[in-house]
């Protein structure tokens, strides 16, 4: 068995329907694979319609309750037979030829981590991701910037789970997802965890997508709280992979009281790094980056009530 495509769902039955659809459509012929529907307490009727799907080839997995989104891929990969695991959302819209580049991009890197690739937003049409970077904040943001026409790769922090490739062994050496994250962060935690690994997060520029982007219900809940779980395991690490964005951001900022203290020496570090010509962060974008990260913390302890 090849691939093992992997697609937890909470409700949305249309919008499943349609992504089974287009998974059936796009999937190349001769590839050897496994469909795995792992529905977390649906009450829309998703699992009756489920009933009349087992097949061979379709393996269904009904949770006795919502267990959010980590546990249910993790059910799913734990059942998997396939050498890739390919993690999909039931709202994504598949399109021909997305499975063959990220396939052809994993086989071509030296030490593979997790394969991406581009998303467009049904709605509007645009590009909603083409990899995750930390921001100058420290936090994880997607890439919405168009590919060039020649550019074929990108080499981000993290690739987003909505549609995720990655080796099956690889999955269960890295600790599959975190469930203490609760539909968010996960993917990102498990990329940071693959880097920390040595291996190359990448994203596939020539397999388009389009996705309707946080169709299922709860999704953005618990975004704040899963943010500050990922700071606070990776903070430093966030720190040093925010660094460059903290250069350009400041080099891009008009002449304001903050940039004025600086020495002309520090203004040299940080547009060399910035630039791309200095391999080593700068130390006024590493502090910049805690600082930011503080103000994200305290304001997390008032938000969310820690102490």
């Amino acid at each position: 068995m090849h691939v093992s495509f992997i697609i937890p769902l909470f409700n949305c039955l249309p919008l499943t329907q349609a992504m089974l659809h287009s998974l059936r459509a796009t999937v190349p012929r001769d590839l050897a694979h496994e469909i795995i529907l792992v529905d977390d307490g649906s009450t829309d009727g998703t699992r009756e319609w489920l009933k009349s799907l087992a097949t061979p080839q379709v393996q269904v997995v009904l949770n006795p309750e919502n267990l959010g989104y980590a546990a249910s891929n993790n059910r799913g990969a734990a059942l998997a037979r396939g050498k890739f695991l390919a993690l999909l959302n039931n709202d994504l819209v598949l399109t021909r030829g997305w499975l063959e580049p990220m396939l052809a991009l994993h086989h071509s890197l030296a030490a593979p981590g997790a394969i991406g690739n581009v998303q467009l937003s049904v709605r509007t049409g645009e590009v909603d991701h083409a990899g995750i970077f930390i921001n100058a904040k420290g936090k994880p943001a997607h890439d919405r910037s168009a590919p060039f026409w020649l550019e074929r790769v990108r080499r981000p922090v993290a690739v987003t789970g909505a549609c995720l490739l990655i080796e099956r062994a690889l999955w269960h050496q890295l600790g599959a997802f975190d469930e203490g994250f609760i539909n968010g962060c996960e993917d990102v935690d498990l990329c940071l965890r693959a880097l920390a690994q040595r291996r190359v997060n990448a994203v596939a520029l020539r397999s388009v997508i389009h996705h309707h982007v946080s169709a299922s219900p709860g999704r953005k809940l618990r975004d704040e709280a899963n943010t500050r779980r990922l700071v606070l395991r990776w903070r430093d690490e966030l720190a040093l992979r925010g660094a460059r964005v903290w250069c350009r951001e400041f080099c891009s900022s008009e002449l304001n009281a903050a940039t004025a203290f600086r020495s002309p020496a520090e203004n040299c570090e940080i547009a060399a790094y910035a630039a791309g010509v200095s391999a080593h962060p700068p130390r006024p974008a590493l502090q910049g980056i805690q600082q930011a990260i503080d103000r994200e913390l305290a304001r997390w302890d008032i938000l969310l009530g820690q102490s």
